[in-house]
């Protein structure tokens, strides 16, 4: 892959060389067959034609850079909430306490489903309304946040339903009323510090973990800082960067779909390295309704290989990785 100016190579260092999908592409089949093989080998994998136009994409990436240049002060008065909207400062999240001395050297915001208080389903623990900056300090900023959260989703489910035929299910599968018909989609904007990461020391821009729901589309900047392992059961661990590329998402897979799947599809194990820039990203985390049963699909199971996860409920199985990876809210009192 061709790289520009201003992207940071590591030197000595394993380049992932990850699958590209083609989400326009007419020929389903064949888009199912490379999706797959995808999913086998590394549980990553990049779309292009999603849909999404580049110039809206720089524009969101703009916004999110405004936000995380405001003041600390400014960003604090719209510090995550129990519903998990809001600002994250830096060492909010911790990914990998065992190895980490810190927490994550990132701050981000998270954007979710706008539920207004007065709904019913505000009750739940992952709807609620969105934090929002002041209009006087950023203007169009909601609207911009708003609609890319509208168009990722809808990409979210085009991916959901080749990942269905690849597991040999009808297309619609995932777009069920408690799966994606009705959601916890969350964008988490990124911000990276510019300190360069020491793992033997425990420093990482963001520990090693694997991500929580059915998917994850990713949008980065053009400096290097995610890596891969594909065998997250390797000791050692051997550890891959992935180039960014313009224009399109990184895919990765989560612990929902590797539930779902019976360990057909596994998620994958990644961490952020710090080189020394600052780096900005998009997360996109796609998870189901709040009440969804996560079980094993009929079609990744057999007498000869049962079911290896018990079934767990959505909204408990978020609820406990959230609270694991999060400082304590009191905290900041």
């Amino acid at each position: 892959m061709a790289t520009s100016s201003k992207e940071k190579i590591p030197e000595y260092s394993r380049i992932s060389e990850l699958n590209c999908i083609d989400v326009s592409n007419p020929d389903t089949q064949s888009t199912v067959l490379l999706l797959k093989k995808a999913c086998l080998e590394s549980g990553f994998f990049y779309i292009i034609n999603h849909g999404i136009d580049e110039e809206f994409m720089d524009e969101v990436f703009d916004q999110s850079k405004r936000f995380f240049d405001l003041p600390v002060e400014e960003k604090m008065k719209l510090l995550r909430n129990e519903k998990n909207r809001g600002y994250t400062p830096l060492f909010d999240q911790s990914l990998d306490p065992v190895n980490q001395i810190n927490g994550d050297y990132k701050e981000g915001f998270y954007i979710g489903i706008e539920v207004p208080e007065d709904d019913s389903d505000a009750e739940k623990p992952f709807y609620s309304p969105n934090l929002w900056p002041s209009v006087d300090i950023l203007p169009g900023w909601r609207e911009t946040m708003e609609k890319y959260h509208r168009e990722a989703l809808e990409v979210a489910r085009a991916v959901s339903r080749l990942i269905a035929l690849a597991l040999d299910l009808n297309s619609d599968f995932f777009d069920q009323y408690e799966m994606l018909g009705k959601p916890t989609a969350a964008t988490k904007l990124l911000h990276y510090q510019d300190r360069a990461s020491e793992p033997d020391k425990g420093i990482f821009g963001a520990g090693a973990h694997s991500d929580f729901g059915l998917i994850t589309l990713l949008a980065t900047d053009e400096n290097y800082g995610l890596q891969i392992c594909r065998d997250k059961d390797a000791n050692p661990r051997i550890w891959e960067y992935v180039p960014p590329l313009k224009g399109a998402f990184i895919v990765n897979l989560g612990d929902m779909l590797e539930h779902w799947s019976n360990c057909v599809f596994r998620s994958t194990l990644h961490r952020v390295l710090g080189n020394g820039q600052e780096r900005y990203s998009i997360a996109f985390f796609v998870e189901p309704n709040h009440d969804c049963i996560i079980e094993c699909l009929p079609t990744c199971q057999s007498e000869e290989n049962p079911p290896k996860f018990f079934p767990i409920k959505s909204q408990d199985y978020l609820l406990r990785r959230y609270k694991d990876t999060h400082v304590n809210l009191n905290s900041y009192k």
